[in-house]
């Protein structure tokens, strides 16, 4: 060990060192080749109690001159060292001056907390000394110990001055703590300071960040002068809030005003520029730097210009600034990054990561690496997310909640959804970004019971619940149709204030559609506080998938009056809605207005739509032209549209050419498989069906299991077809049994087209029993009070064999049934189905009423349950001696008929089964809705063989036939 003789230091060596030496320390290097000439070795360095060495005791001066240096150049080892020295010499231990200079160099060197400790050992703080401890917080955080700070500060008796209000308003902002800075600011104008230019900016930054703009100002107003940085203020905080025009006309106010806009003032307007993608605004700004000769290599400016026009998906001209720069730091590089991926640019973003890491893992920061992140997930690049992973672990920066969070959401999104979970619970530290990323990935990958159980077990930990979690989990809800679990939500929502968010609402809209309850989502609609273009679009498809197209129209009429332009997805929701109402003129006008008035280009779910529309109206040959007439090749989506169409309307011949369109795209093309097997079987064409089943278990192709979920009591239950894992099995399949009789016995039969061919008719209706959508049913009908509604969920769409069965099991247990399929909604009731049929009706039909003497415009009354059967409404209602015409596509079919009514009662046949009408007899329906209208007439047209020619039955009001 080295002697102590060793550190003595001679008085001529301190008067040169202080004399001369001081003005010469301007270099961590310089001081340290002088202080550890008379300073100890580093606590580092186990040298503790009576080890360490005795040194001579320096004078006060000497002492502070040193920690002034240290303060100066930021050394904290040096400074410690001296702390340690000081304190082993009584005579200056509790030396106010010197602790006060020992706490101005631990704050320099960013060691609050060490500060704080000598802070307290203080026995009379100056004023100074307190602003310079709150400052330290208010700065570095925790921002509460800065308001603590000050209200000790206060009760000590120090009076405060014009430096303090700064210090503990920052502390307020970085706390949005709107409470304590009112209280401030009340004694701020108790201290008559209100008009102190560092104050007022303190404070507008203050209510700005705590999203008091009027108060903010108000503020700014009443200031007597303002300099750029109180400019600047209202420019940032305008642009915190995204308010474009307010912050450009501030910029151009201070200016109109002789205030020089300085790098500061760009980089706070900037921001919004690229936000609000004004690219020609941006450019001004851009070449105002140019003009103003701002230094080229600031970096804070060229990485915010860079960063503008990357959002607004400029990245020409963000490269060029990129390339030019000189200096770049880790800011600018995440910039560049973030830029591509939000291009969609994903391999160049990854390149630039590539050449970032060249130049040093030490630029490599969290928001670089989480934007690398969010492109491994677009690419589905599971390998290169977990060599990202690895790097996180051996760095470090997996410890960032951020960087966690983004690796979190990279799991879900390529599919690997074990991984994301396994992560999610080895997370030592979750907020609420944690929560509501793995609840979407939950929901991404089909686990919505799942996410169920996290936001359970979120809500139970007190994490706070943001809108965007709510976003996340309610759509599990839909998923599941778990109604009781959606109303629980939505008062949850409502409770914590929730309710004003646009993205809640919206997710509600479409939570309360797809379970059924269409009319609360029009409530939620309605009862918005202020409605966007999303919102519209929610309510427009639910009405949709209601097959509720007139009202779904009616909606769509009223969205420019309110004030909002449709978009392209708006017109998908109500060409939809369209098809799915059967709609079929209506759909066309829609389509080729969407060009001609509202200038929208067509993209492939439009067209999507409209091959839908026109093939379940039966114009196959119209939609194979329209198809053949797209500005772009088709996708799979397209032709699977006609082919599903071809077997609903048994034109094999088409359905054939179809499928061998789609088995040209290559691999995605195998499913069409399932549809045109499907189309085989319903023609009897059984070898063919044979031959497409073997290629598909050939190309390794399988069909997802049909699955249909209940909900009672908050519980779902979810049902495989011919499964018996069901606690209650044996009585669900008894059920079964039960209810099979009981709708033979009115007339149903089994459509064993639907099952499986290369096995015997027998075993065909039995496998047809147990579709899913069945059990599920049988099982509500065991569990629900008599005459309460059913209410199902598929994952497929509904086989027609089930479709027929559940209409006569509406009549057979009297009660209503809700089947919501990967398609659409059915509304079952009364042996009735809201889609029309859409399985067994080949025809497009407009049925008019017209007077004994000359035309009229149809009488008509909508009604949702029969709005899919024709063209045009449904419920007819025709005066005594009226003639009834029908035309086809605008054709005069038949007018031979000479109907006669009686008012009071008629005999009405319903229509239940593939085979004709039933012997059911509805006795005395008037349907009136006035003393002018007498009973309602139902017509529907079925398929019979290929006769283009119509024939009436003279004792009944039905026709029979066949129409394309």
């Amino acid at each position: 060990m080295l002697s102590s003789k060793a550190y003595l230091i001679p008085h001529t060596a301190l008067f040169f060192t202080f004399r001369h030496g001081f003005s010469l320390l301007h270099t961590k290097s310089q001081a340290r080749s002088l202080l550890p000439a008379f300073a100890p070795p580093p606590i580092s360095r186990a040298l503790k109690g009576s080890q360490l060495p005795h040194f001579a005791a320096l004078d006060v001066n000497t002492y502070a001159k040193l920690l002034d240096s240290c303060t100066r150049l930021k050394l904290l080892a040096e400074g410690n060292d001296i702390h340690r020295q000081i304190f082993m010499h009584s005579s200056c231990a509790r030396n106010s001056f010197l602790l006060e200079k020992i706490v101005l160099m631990y704050i320099s060197c960013g060691e609050t907390e060490s500060a704080r400790l000598v802070f307290d050992g203080v026995p009379q703080p100056s004023v100074f000394l307190w602003n310079a401890m709150i400052r330290a917080y208010a700065w570095n955080g925790p921002f509460d110990r800065a308001i603590d700070l000050y209200e000790r500060m206060m009760g000590s008796g120090v009076e405060r001055n014009k430096f303090t209000f700064p210090f503990v308003l920052k502390a307020c902002s970085g706390l949005e703590a709107l409470e304590d800075g009112i209280k401030i600011h009340d004694e701020v104008k108790r201290a008559g300071l209100e008009s102190d230019l560092y104050i007022s900016t303190a404070l507008i930054d203050m209510y700005m960040k705590c999203g008091c703009l009027e108060d903010a100002d108000e503020v700014f107003c009443r200031m007597p002068n303002r300099d750029v940085v109180a400019w600047n203020a209202m420019v940032a905080g305008c642009t915190l809030h995204g308010m474009y025009e307010e912050t450009v006309r501030f910029v151009l106010e201070m200016q109109r005003m002789r205030t020089r806009p300085n790098p500061s003032t760009l980089v706070a307007l900037l921001p919004v520029v690229g936000h609000a993608k004004a690219l020609v605004q941006g450019k001004s700004i851009h070449a105002f730097c140019t003009r103003r000769y701002f230094d080229e290599g600031d970096v804070l400016v060229n990485t915010a210009l860079l960063d503008m026009y990357a959002k607004s998906e400029c990245l020409v001209y963000a490269r060029r600034i990129f390339d030019n720069m000189s200096i770049r730091n880790e800011v600018t590089w995440s910039a560049i990054i973030a830029g591509y991926v939000l291009c969609g640019r994903m391999v160049d973003a990854l390149q630039v990561f590539r050449q970032m890491m060249s130049e040093g893992p030490s630029i490599v920061g969290p928001t670089s690496l989480a934007s690398i992140l969010r492109a491994c997930a677009s690419l589905g690049d599971f390998d290169r997310g977990r060599l990202v992973h690895s790097y996180l672990v051996k760095s470090g920066l997996i410890m960032d909640i951020a960087v966690a969070n983004s690796l979190l959401s990279m799991y879900a999104k390529v599919g690997t959804i074990s991984d994301a979970m396994s992560f999610f619970d080895e997370m030592d530290t979750k907020d609420t970004v944690s929560y509501s990323a793995i609840i979407s990935g939950c929901i991404q990958n089909g686990n919505a019971e799942e996410a169920l159980d996290v936001f359970r077990e979120m809500v139970s930990s007190s994490m706070e619940v943001d809108a965007a979690t709510m976003v996340g989990v309610i759509p599990a809800c839909s998923h599941l149709s778990a109604l009781q679990h959606g109303r629980c939500n939505h008062a949850y929502i409502t409770s914590h204030g929730l309710a004003s968010d646009p993205s809640v609402c919206n997710a509600l809209i479409d939570m309360y559609a797809k379970c059924g309850k269409i009319d609360i989502a029009r409530k939620v609609f309605d009862t918005m506080p202020k409605q966007d273009t999303v919102s519209w679009n929610t309510i427009i498809a639910g009405y949709g998938i209601h097959g509720l197209g007139d009202e779904a129209i009616s909606l769509f009429l009223r969205m420019e009056p309110a004030g909002l332009v449709p978009d392209d997805i708006t017109f998908i929701c109500l060409l939809s809605a369209c098809s799915h109402s059967g709609l079929i003129a209506q759909g066309k006008h829609w389509f080729y207005a969407m060009t001609e008035i509202y200038n929208i280009v067509p993209r492939m779910e439009h067209y999507i739509c409209m091959v839908d529309l026109l093939g379940r109206g039966g114009l196959l040959d119209e939609a194979y032209d329209f198809i053949k007439k797209m500005p772009f090749e088709a996708d799979i989506r397209v032709w699977v549209a006609l082919l599903g169409a071809c077997r609903v309307h048994k034109n094999i011949e088409l359905g054939e050419e179809v499928s061998r369109m789609i088995q040209k795209l290559g691999p995605e093309g195998t499913g069409s498989f399932v549809a045109l097997s499907n189309l085989y079987s319903a023609t009897g064409r059984f070898n063919e069906a044979a031959q497409v089943r073997i290629m598909q278990k050939e190309k390794g192709f399988t069909k997802s299991p049909g699955c249909s979920w209940f909900e009672i009591g908050g519980v779902v239950h979810a049902f495989i077809g011919g499964d018996q894992s069901h606690p209650q099995s044996s009585s669900i399949y008894q059920k079964l049994e039960e209810l099979l009789v009981e709708i033979r016995k009115l007339g149903y039969l089994a459509d064993t087209s639907y099952a499986l061919h290369d096995v015997e008719e027998e075993e065909k209706e039995h496998a047809l029993i147990y579709h899913s959508e069945k059990l599920a049913i049988a099982f509500g009908l065991l569990r629900l009070r008599h005459g309460q509604p059913i209410f199902i969920t598929k994952n497929l769409r509904v086989c027609g064999d089930c479709h027929n069965a559940i209409k006569y099991i509406t009549l057979a247990a009297k009660r209503d049934i809700t089947v919501r399929d990967a398609n659409r909604f059915h509304h079952f009731k009364d042996g009735m189905c809201s889609c029309g049929d859409f399985w067994k009706s080949g025809f497009v039909a407009v049925i008019h009423v017209l007077d004994d003497q000359k035309p009229a415009c149809p009488i008509t009354k909508s009604c949702a349950c029969f709005s899919n059967y024709y063209l045009n409404e449904t419920y007819l209602y025709l005066r005594p001696h009226q003639t009834l015409y029908i035309k086809n596509d605008g054709r005069l079919i038949d007018s031979t008929a000479d109907i006669s009514i009686c008012a009071g009662s008629m005999r009405l046949r319903s229509p239940l089964s593939s085979g004709g009408w039933s012997s059911k007899v509805k006795e005395g329906l008037t349907g009136s809705t006035s003393s002018a209208c007498l009973p309602v007439i139902w017509v529907q047209m079925m398929q019979h063989g290929n006769s283009q020619h119509s024939q009436w039955d003279k004792t009944s009001t039905v026709m029979h036939g066949s129409f394309r």
